[in-house]
């Protein structure tokens, strides 16, 4: 995967290349990346000249086009009209337009050029790399709606796409986060029992511009959580979401104006207050009603223990792309990368060349070296006549045997290297064993080893268990490297097994559809700049997380969705075939034994009407077993008490009696059973 970003700029004047701050836009996609370009990685296709351009100290040159694909160093492209027509580009995957558009031809030009670019295909491996991003601001809205339409009805039969186009005003997606970006009432610093100025003056005397800063105490409040609003100025009347990932071909228009938003009184977790009135008149200034659980709920601090917690995720996949034994190399030379362990690269190899030298051994003390060594020196040489026909003429040729040249046991010797990993393993037994034998016949060994089945059969067998071995070993540790070398490693992990163990970890930001209809939540983990997330739940999810709010541990809760990069997957088997599930909640509470610790609980509310129960019930019971460090782990469902009321029932399987029962239970009946007599 090598994509392309694509930024078409506004056309220049006499004294300028483009009206586009160029520079600035180079300087924030630098900052919002983390990458600092080099020569080469950024071009532009400018038709008035051909030129480079001095960009914030970068030399950034003009490329033909045609030859952006091609060229695997360029990253990043800036045009103005060159690449609306007659350019076919598969890596350009994103692009941020600063131009303003209104005729049809041209938006649909562009909108289908960019749509059918991503490999040309669908990709079943991550569904992520199916994805082309657009942001168009300034694009005439009814046009593109029309447009997409279009291209929607007219493409849907024959292409892999889904076209979503979103306008800021009415989002179908919304970035949350742990770092809200509200303003904090301050609170005035005031002896118990002393009066303040407010009570003999009223509240204008505390709203007096000549106040002291120093006279408030913001210590009740989590400083983390107190952030000044980033700004990110593109138009006077374009608001650009600079976090936000959008769906497929997501589209972005101009911002119309946005009532302040203001606290449903039915909300999760709000109080009234006598002040609602004031704080709800004042922009910027939080609801007090809400204030303690906007503020008492210290995110950063929790998403670190989370991702610090070591609990495991899984990628499941159809297909494995590597054999265990590039994987295995490619995980050893991450280790010795990192410095994580710079011994692990010859240990590895080490073990390989133990396994050629161990089935030399054996072929030397039975008797068959000598004979086998002999057919690897030899190439049998026939002749066979044809007619003018084509047919086959009885030769009086007798097959004849040739000793091979030294050139051609090279050849044999390189197609070993490579059944062998590619990673100089030959060589390097070639090295240990050179003082003793030549040279030919040490090749020989390499050769005899890599052509014979059971030999790369215990090879793959090696490469399979060190590969485990050393990814159980040192995954807890990935989640103290950068962000680059946990990329890196997850692509090793995922591209290695069908079913892989990650870290579950969380993002600082996510991006979520946005529920119109749901319910404001002040105490979910991710939260909009208004510290609340909306989210819409179905009775059985509101009624779980109604018991779990009443509990007195009860911190914040996350709604985990199916299948994005972040999410807590559990492989269960159904059918004989294995498949992910998404448990619906996780919920952090108070550890009771460490104080400023927190445990995570994994909810799944589930219907017994689906055929899936005891496969998941199962995933959920062994996913429990291989993390002792996870709190509760409960599959949910409604039942009848003693009472005869409807209660929610809960199997936790993170209680060892309760997993070891329903890991050995063969039907649905002994799980129902099993709520029966387990359940809580």
């Amino acid at each position: 995967m090598n994509p392309v970003f694509v930024v078409q700029v506004e056309n220049g004047n006499a004294t300028e290349i483009s009206a586009t701050d160029l520079a600035d836009c180079l300087q924030k996609i630098e900052g919002r990346t983390g990458f600092k370009f080099s020569k080469g990685e950024v071009v532009h296709t400018f038709g008035q000249t051909d030129s480079a351009l001095i960009l914030s100290g970068l030399e950034v040159p003009y490329e033909e086009p045609s030859r952006i694909q091609d060229n695997k160093n360029i990253k990043i492209v800036f045009f103005k009209e060159n690449l609306s027509t007659g350019w076919d580009c598969p890596r350009a995957e994103t692009m941020m337009s600063f131009r303003r558009a209104k005729d049809a031809t041209y938006i649909a030009q562009l909108l289908g050029r960019m749509v059918r670019t991503p490999m040309q295909m669908h990709i079943q491996i991550d569904d992520s790399l199916n994805d082309v991003h657009l942001f168009l601001p300034f694009f005439e809205k009814n046009t593109v709606e029309d447009v997409i339409e279009a291209l929607q009805s007219a493409e849907g039969g024959n292409l892999p796409t889904d076209i979503y186009g979103e306008s800021i005003e009415h989002k179908k997606l919304e970035t949350l986060t742990v770092r809200p970006m509200y303003t904090a009432p301050r609170v005035p610093k005031q002896i118990p029992g002393q009066y303040s100025m407010d009570d003999f003056l009223g509240s204008d005397a505390s709203s007096s511009s000549h106040e002291d800063p120093s006279t408030y105490d913001n210590s009740l409040f989590n400083p983390a959580a107190v952030v000044p609003p980033a700004k990110l100025n593109i138009s006077n009347n374009v608001s650009s979401k600079a976090n936000a990932e959008s769906s497929p071909a997501s589209v972005e228009y101009p911002r119309a104006s946005v009532d302040e938003a203001k606290t449903d009184i039915h909300d999760s977790n709000y109080a009234p207050s006598s002040n609602d009135e004031e704080n709800a008149a004042v922009p910027g200034k939080v609801e007090i009603g809400a204030t303690d659980n906007k503020l008492e709920i210290d995110r950063e601090k929790i998403v670190k223990a989370i991702n610090d917690s070591g609990l495991l995720t899984y990628d499941v996949r159809s297909i494995r792309i590597n054999d265990y034994l590039k994987s295995l190399f490619a995980l050893t030379r991450l280790l010795a990368q990192t410095n994580m362990d710079s011994a692990v690269y010859k240990e590895v190899h080490a073990g390989v060349i133990k396994l050629i030298t161990d089935y030399i051994g054996s072929l030397k003390s039975s008797g068959q070296y000598e004979a086998l060594s002999q057919k690897a020196k030899e190439f049998k040489l026939s002749t066979q006549v044809f007619d003018v026909f084509g047919q086959s003429i009885t030769s009086d040729y007798a097959p004849a045997s040739f000793f091979s040249t030294n050139a051609d046991i090279d050849r044999q010797f390189r197609a070993a290297e490579t059944k062998l990993g590619s990673e100089g393993i030959g060589n390097e037994y070639l090295n240990a064993y050179f003082e003793s034998f030549d040279l030919v016949s040490l090749k020989i060994d390499v050769i005899l080893f890599a052509t014979d089945d059971e030999c790369i059969a215990k090879l793959n067998a090696y490469a399979k268990q060190k590969f485990h071995e050393l990814n159980d070993r040192y995954r807890r540790y990935m989640t103290k490297l950068t962000e680059s070398y946990r990329k890196q490693y997850d692509r090793i992990v995922s591209d290695g097994d069908i079913i892989s163990k990650h870290n579950f970890r969380l993002p600082e930001t996510i991006t979520v559809a946005h529920d119109a209809g749901g319910q404001k939540y002040f105490n979910h983990l991710f939260v909009n700049d208004e510290s609340f997330a909306q989210v819409r739940l179905n009775d059985w999810e509101q009624g779980v997380l109604e018991e779990e709010e009443t509990r007195e541990d009860f911190v914040c809760w996350l709604r985990n969705p199916p299948r994005t990069s972040w999410s807590l997957c559990i492989p269960y088997e159904q059918d004989g075939e294995t498949k992910p599930t998404y448990p619906d909640f996780i919920v952090i509470r108070k550890d009771p034994l460490q104080e400023g610790q927190f445990i995570i609980d994994v909810l799944e509310p589930h219907n017994p009407a689906f055929n899936d129960n005891l496969g998941k019930a199962k995933g959920f019971a062994e996913y429990a077993r291989q993390n002792p460090g996870v709190g509760r782990i409960e599959l949910i469902r409604k039942a009848k008490d003693a009472a005869g009321k409807m209660r929610f029932k809960r199997l936790d399987m993170s209680m060892s009696s309760v997993r070891d029962k329903v890991l050995k239970a063969t039907t649905d009946e002994e799980l129902v059973h099993l709520f029966e007599t387990d359940g809580k």
